[in-house]
């Protein structure tokens, strides 16, 4: 039997999963992209406090920060690489002198909008990761203002003005803020709980409350190694039914070395875009007619959630989980016993009236699966008890928050929970990072950012519990052998928990998998067992997701891939094309074949046959079979690989095989 020996760019192999017999490829247009983009671990916070608090006082005024981490992008140094070969841009927590220039550009362009808009009223201007933004009230901004924006700037910055902090009292500050009549400041000074109150001046010329830090003058900013990227409205405070706001964000770096690497890396996330790549290969829309944030899966997208729903389902079961399917509406007397109405309703639908009784749509799975278990009474000897299904869930999101499939309002979770004694709860989290090593292997990825968050000031459950539940989390990850970060005070407040960041071809960091151990819904729904004491007792329970949901999931695996999936995933693995019409009967028979022996392929004819090849190239399809007069006559295919370019003429069954094992090795 013949097999592939397909041509690949090195560049193709980023990582190599350690339990799969091949490494799965990870396409990277430019060898050169994979070279430089060694894979370090981010901190998930700013290491010092204080910056933690007063970084989290500004952005929880404004919207959340982006859900992926576009740091770490590498840069060549020639010093440095002979050396290690590698470097790596600094971050805001790895360094302090970034942090400060990047705030510093906020305060910079807060006062260069000012001089060029004299009306427009400040409000908030934190640093970010990957740079800064600051929101203006005041009229739409185009591309051409951002660029007299940027010339401003740089006069700004020539002039080498010096930051002065300045401490007043509260009473001098509001006299200050109301003498220039900037109603949002005399907002954020309200919200200010400490004395005194610090101002930073640039110059005499223009002042800000500000806690820092920044840099000693603005000489210290390279008008080089900064831009000003994009506008968008924010709403103030997060709220839509306060004003729209102008916010303009910025990049700023310490050299133009790192901008340009910066610069590079993101339009190599530009050209991964999942919005992009879905439209183009005609994976999934979103339909407007039907309502924003409501993902239609097209056949070819439909294809690729079977093939990882049934892997989810297989590795599940082999895991000793029991699948369930759940209501996607319920009474909302449940969602009060949950908690859901008190504490998560913001974020779910109107309740509707059926019958005299109110309905709602579900936000999270978790209370159905507490149902299932209250079916029955159960004994210690039955743990742990683990449940596991794929449930639709409905969630309220600003219209102006929606984003493709990494931000919906309809997503399906691989949601799971385990009902378990406490001495069982090291070896079930163990088991679960297990799970969710296998099922992200399977997909490509094998670097991972873990963190553990422990328990916050405000909490339910006793300090006992906690602690067992924590040094068990600890345990579970010391044995797995993976490093992590604690994140001290992070937990929820119904337990600790576990997050995990995937990271994707290019370094990305994607929020993923989560581990989450609960003392709350336990006692609101007064589950319990019967111990070997014939006693009542409250089982532990476990909430985990490994992919999170299956919409974000695909989002990042169409973006990991650009779209190249390889031979396993992929929608269609094999398009048979004529030469000419002639052997379109012949190719039909090749394609029923392929379908026969599980394999995904379709004719496609009616071009000239290099416009078919081309067309296919474009469409990601990652083999072709060629069929002219000779194959017909001797029952064969001339195969060409996406990646390989020619392979050699093929029988059928040869071709089948040859397929079939690069599928179960998963070699293409």
């Amino acid at each position: 039997m013949a097999t592939f020996h397909f041509l690949q760019s090195s560049a193709r192999f980023l990582s190599k999963p350690t339990s799969l017999p091949l490494p799965l490829p990870l396409p990277l247009p430019n060898p050169s992209l994979s070279l430089h983009f060694p894979l370090k671990r981010l901190v998930s916070f700013p290491k010092r406090p204080e910056l933690k608090r007063l970084h989290e006082a500004a952005v929880a005024t404004g919207s959340a920060l982006p859900a992926v981490d576009l740091q770490n992008v590498p840069v060549q140094d020639t010093q440095k690489q002979e050396q290690s070969g590698k470097l790596v841009l600094p971050t805001n927590d790895s360094s302090d002198e970034l942090l400060r220039i990047r705030h510093t550009c906020a305060h910079v362009m807060a006062m260069a909008v000012q001089k060029l808009y004299p009306d427009a009223k400040v409000t908030i201007g934190p640093w970010i990761d990957n740079g800064f933004y600051y929101d203006f009230d005041m009229e739409p901004l185009t591309d051409n203002d951002l660029k007299r924006i940027k010339k401003e700037m740089d006069r700004i910055i020539k002039r080498n003005l010096p930051l002065v902090r300045e401490e007043v009292s509260r009473d001098e500050a509001q006299k200050r803020i109301m003498a220039v009549n900037e109603p949002y400041k005399i907002e954020i000074l309200d919200s200010i709980k400490e004395d005194p109150i610090t101002i930073y001046h640039i110059g005499n010329e223009w002042w800000d409350l500000c806690a820092g830090p920044h840099v000693e003058t603005t000489g210290k900013i390279n008008n080089k190694a900064f831009q000003l990227e994009s506008v968008a409205g924010a709403y103030w405070r997060g709220d839509e039914k306060k004003p729209m706001l102008q916010r303009i964000y910025g990049t700023a770096w310490e050299n133009e070395e790192q901008l340009k690497a910066y610069l590079h890396f993101k339009e190599e996330a530009k050209r991964r875009d999942h919005r992009r790549i879905g439209q183009d290969l005609d994976l999934f829309s979103i339909q407007e007619e039907a309502g924003g944030g409501l993902v239609f899966w097209h056949p070819k997208g439909a294809v690729i959630r079977h093939i990882i729903e049934d892997s989810w389902r297989k590795t599940h079961i082999e895991h000793g989980y029991d699948l369930l399917f759940t209501p996607h509406v319920a009474r909302a007397d449940l969602w009060k016993i949950s908690g859901h109405l008190d504490f998560y309703k913001e974020n779910m639908y109107d309740q509707m009236e059926i019958e005299d009784e109110l309905y709602q749509l579900r936000p999270m799975n978790c209370p159905y699966h507490i149902l299932v278990y209250k079916r029955k009474l159960h004994s210690y000897r039955d743990f742990p008890i683990r449940v596991a299904e794929l449930g639709t869930v409905y969630r309220y999101e600003l219209s102006g928050s929606l984003h493709g499939l990494f931000r919906v309002r309809g997503f399906t979770q691989d949601d799971a929970h385990i009902f378990c004694l406490e001495d069982q709860i090291k070896d079930e989290i163990r088991g679960v990072l297990d799970l969710t090593e296998e099922i992200l292997l399977q997909f490509g990825f094998s670097k991972y950012e873990v963190n553990l968050s422990t328990r916050p000031e405000k909490a339910v459950g006793d300090d006992d519990i906690w602690e067992k539940a924590t040094v068990a989390l600890k345990d579970a990850l010391d044995d797995k052998g993976w490093s992590y970060q604690i994140d001290e005070g992070g937990g929820a407040f119904y337990g600790p928990k576990i997050d995990l960041k995937i990271e994707d071809a290019i370094g990305r960091k994607w929020q993923c998998s989560t581990v989450q151990v609960d003392f709350n819904l336990p006692n609101r729904f007064d589950i319990t067992y019967v111990d070997s004491n014939s006693e009542k007792r409250r089982p532990i329970m476990i909430h985990r997701a490994v992919l999170g949901s299956l919409e974000r999931f695909f989002g990042v695996l169409i973006e990991h891939y650009a779209g190249d999936f390889p031979l396993w995933l992929a929608p269609i693995q094999a398009r048979v094309l004529p030469v000419t019409d002639t052997q379109l009967g012949y190719c039909n028979e090749v394609v029923g074949k392929l379908k026969s022996n599980g394999i995904r392929a379709e004719v496609c004819h009616g071009e000239r046959l290099p416009k078919l090849i081309r067309n296919a190239e474009k469409q990601k399809i990652p083999l072709m079979a060629v069929v002219g007069p000779k194959e017909v006559e001797t029952h064969s295919v001339t195969v060409r690989s996406r990646f390989g370019g020619e392979l050699g003429t093929m029988k059928i069954d040869e071709f089948i095989s040859s397929i079939q094992q690069a599928i179960k090795n998963r070699t293409l």
